[in-house]
């Protein structure tokens, strides 16, 4: 097989290997935009990802090694035909190799502009492998030219400014931070119903009864059950973007990454409506306990944190599953972490280790349960929360049975439409985010939200 073959060959695997971690790329993007992925599956992801960006990287090597090896011999008889053989009797004429004068790859007098230069230096920037091979053969031809010129005068990059490209790094760009959905994934869902856009439950108001019977053959007692009908309307969630088309076709990864901007707004907007939604949100069907301070502490902020949980357990009786939750905003989170004490609960807790007051499991934002209180109770952190409620700089926690926050969710939401015919005429496309739900935290009126000047703007102070 010749050199040109292989080179040839090198380019061709290349061209596969770039296509395939494209690929993967692509499905990366597709992944983190998926509302239930988890920390593994991403990991996963992008351990394949990584995978193709090396077989990338070792294909460039094979074939930049066989270009380089092309260019040395192609340098080798540019010097062989100018070398004069002394002291040797010249061979007879048809013995003789001999290299004639080759043509410059860039000729300034068929080119006088230079525009078949410009042209490959961009197409060498967008993966053109032959305008690179081009390059590469004309800088050798320079460097057998004009080589000690070339050392002798040599310059940065900024003597070059119009030719040294810029490199734009798509797959590390920033998304817009956002707080997502971390209450919503904390809590009880269910699939929503496929019609319909109300959600109906019945709830038991008038219980039957039972009483010691006054004496034998007396009737007992006797109360008519009844119930009241809870009714929860479907909501939409959606967001849109239109695009040139010009950005999606000449852009690189545009498309992948507005997608994942409104999948991140989406999310970001169900569990705010949870929280903060007026008549039905959490922060307007809790019970409020009260924490009124000047000078808050952590340490006077725990007993309210259970005596919140003990309403929640009165108001549920056997209904009460013991799966609690506080949820608090993170500057509430950091502002407990940082208290110091000397005292600790007269009465141990399961998985609490003694002489601490809970535990911080380091988790990321957003990657479920953050640690625990120190009666053992899960904390979820969720800066959805608001920081300007009550006197204008307090947030809020909530203390909730899990099990009694529902929230019903289309499995496949949200949903994604490409709409290219309405902006057709203005070279535009639609991308349109949506999906429905329904939620409810009042099947039983257990949940309490500890509020009042306790829990104005934290000082980190240690206490």
């Amino acid at each position: 097989m010749t050199l040109g073959e292989l080179i040839a060959q090198a380019r061709e695997a290349l061209t596969t290997a770039i296509t395939a971690r494209q690929q993967e790329q692509d499905a990366l993007l597709a992944l983190r935009s998926d509302p239930d992925l988890t920390e593994d599956a991403v990991s996963a992801r992008v351990a394949t990802r990584d995978a193709a960006d090396a077989e990338v990287t070792r294909r460039q090597t094979v074939l930049d090694g066989l270009l380089g090896e092309q260019a040395r011999e192609e340098e080798i008889a540019v010097l062989s035909a100018r070398v004069t053989p002394t002291g040797n009797r010249s061979p007879a004429y048809d013995r003789v190799g001999r290299v004639g004068v080759e043509e410059r790859t860039y000729r300034q007098d068929k080119d006088r502009r230079g525009a078949a230069f410009e042209r490959d230096v961009a197409s060498a920037f967008l993966g053109d492998y032959e305008a690179r091979d081009r390059l590469s053969r004309h800088m050798q031809e320079e460097r057998v030219e004009r080589g000690a010129q070339l050392e002798e005068r040599a310059v940065g990059t900024g003597a070059f400014t119009g030719l040294v490209v810029p490199q734009y790094l798509t797959d590390m760009y920033a998304p817009a931070a956002a707080a997502k959905r971390p209450f919503a994934d904390a809590i009880r869902g269910h699939a929503l119903p496929a019609e319909g856009m109300t959600v109906n439950l019945s709830r038991i108001t008038t219980a039957t009864s039972t009483a010691l019977q006054a004496s034998e053959n007396t009737a007992v007692s006797e109360t008519n059950i009844d119930d009241t009908l809870m009714t929860f309307s479907v909501q939409t969630n959606a967001g849109q973007q239109t695009l040139s088309r010009q950005s999606i076709e000449r852009g690189a990864g545009v498309e992948p990454v507005v997608l994942d901007d409104l999948f991140r707004r989406y999310a970001t907007t169900l569990d705010s409506t949870l929280l903060n939604q007026a008549t039905n949100g959490l922060t307007n069907v809790a019970t409020a306990v009260a924490y009124t301070d000047a000078s808050p502490t952590a340490a006077e902020l725990y007993p309210k944190v259970i005596q919140g949980l003990s309403e929640v357990e009165a108001a549920l009786l056997d209904m009460a599953t013991g799966d609690n939750l506080a949820v608090m905003h993170s500057r509430r989170w950091y502002w407990m972490q940082n208290a110091m004490g000397s005292t600790w609960p007269m009465i141990s807790q399961p998985g609490i280790v003694q002489q601490t007051l809970g535990a911080n499991y380091a988790t990321v934002y957003g990657n479920g349960v953050r640690g625990v209180l120190p009666n053992g109770t899960p904390v979820i952190v969720d800066n959805n929360i608001g920081t300007t409620l009550g006197a204008g700089t307090e947030d809020e926690i909530y203390l909730v049975d899990r099990q009694e926050c529902h929230l019903w969710e289309d499995s496949n939401a949200p949903m994604y439409i490409r709409a290219e015919q309405p902006a057709a005429a203005s070279l535009g496309v639609l991308m349109v985010v949506y999906g429905y739900f329904a939620y409810t935290h009042a099947r039983y009126a257990h949940a309490r939200k500890i509020a009042g000047t306790g829990l104005i703007a934290p000082t980190f102070t240690g206490v």
